[in-house]
């Protein structure tokens, strides 16, 4: 069975030969632990992975995303990385205030994608590829207005507001439309929505103004035969069953802090729970028997016939001892 047909498998609760692996390696691993990661890679390599960047034309960015210094990204937005391996936080507002909507476009350039050389690519590999775009109209909205104000409209909600966040969703139903004509398995959403212990803002105010934005891209990505993957950090039990109703098939999340067994009893069977081992206290600070009761715990609770990729993020603290035992104890448990 191919890495690309086991996460389909996984994704379809039809019995795939193992748990599909992925690590997330973040630059800061390849900077500080090079030899850790060179190994993982070749002990486990991943069975997803994410299509490059193709254009017709290079994107307009100055600096580089991970390095410390500025970094401006095809869209304008400013980001100040103050340490390398990690990418930073916008503090200039690209739209100060409102007057500066009119002047104010999308990135046509991240529509124009090469599709015979994305196409290429996926015909190159075995493994189940995502297509190499980020489709997050929030944190869009955050780096253009910066998260506090974000936060502000959000609350107050003015005609700029849907008139900003209806350029940017109209934006990102191209690119899903133009990736989705390509031959990668999957497209990302990826929208950062909760805090610590609760969501960012209200379940009820985020199901008025971005479920049916999500519906949206679903709709079209599905409609083409991909599926559809999502990342949000934080606790986001709320909105979990919101996001299975317009169509995420595979969730990214902290399940660690929404509880594994809680999650298990109300999705399991019908969500694929794509990771996490939790990155705060158990991959830089837990024993290796921590790290085989957190893959155990994530096995017993929400595997059924599939429904779980083995993902765990290498970044900044993570222990590498920690992480090669994370995808020891997947494969341990498939072979027993």
């Amino acid at each position: 069975m191919t890495p690309r047909e086991l996460v389909r498998r996984t994704v379809e609760f039809a019995k795939p030969a193992r748990v599909p692996r992925q690590a997330w390696v973040l630059p800061w691993a390849e900077e500080h632990h090079p030899a850790d990661v060179l190994r993982l890679r070749q002990e486990f390599p991943d069975d997803i992975v994410t299509a490059p960047g193709l254009y017709r034309q290079p994107l307009p960015v100055q600096g580089e995303r991970y390095k410390k210094g500025l970094y401006i990204d095809e869209w304008g937005c400013r980001f100040d990385n103050v340490h390398g391996g990690v990418i930073g936080i916008v503090r200039e507002p690209l739209i100060r205030e409102w007057d500066d909507l009119d002047r104010f476009r999308t990135p046509d350039c991240t529509l124009a994608v090469d599709r015979e050389a994305v196409n290429a690519f996926c015909a190159s590999t075995q493994q189940f590829v995502l297509a190499g775009t980020l489709v997050r109209p929030f944190e869009r909205y955050c780096f253009i207005r910066t998260t506090e104000q974000a936060l502000v409209d959000l609350f107050r909600r003015p005609a700029e507001f849907h008139d900003l966040l209806g350029r940017l969703h109209e934006h990102y139903i191209r690119e899903v439309e133009a990736w989705s004509a390509t031959d990668v398995d999957g497209i990302v959403l990826m929208d950062d929505w909760g805090a610590q212990d609760r969501m960012l803002v209200s379940p009820v105010l985020w199901r008025d103004v971005f479920k049916p934005i999500y519906r949206d891209y679903c709709d079209v990505a599905r409609q083409a035969g991909k599926f559809v993957f999502m990342h949000s950090d934080g606790r986001i039990t709320e909105i979990v069953n919101d996001l299975i109703e317009v169509g995420v098939q595979a969730l990214n999340s902290q399940v660690k802090g929404m509880g594994v067994a809680e999650l298990g009893r109300r999705f399991r069977g019908r969500l694929t729970f794509w990771g996490e081992i939790d990155r705060q206290e158990v991959l830089p600070l837990g024993t290796l028997e921590d790290i085989r009761g957190a893959v155990c715990e994530m096995r017993e609770h929400l595997y059924a016939n599939g429904g779980v990729i083995g993902q765990c993020e290498f970044g900044p603290g993570a222990s590498p001892d920690n992480v090669f035992e994370v995808f020891r104890a997947w494969r341990d448990l498939d072979a027993r």
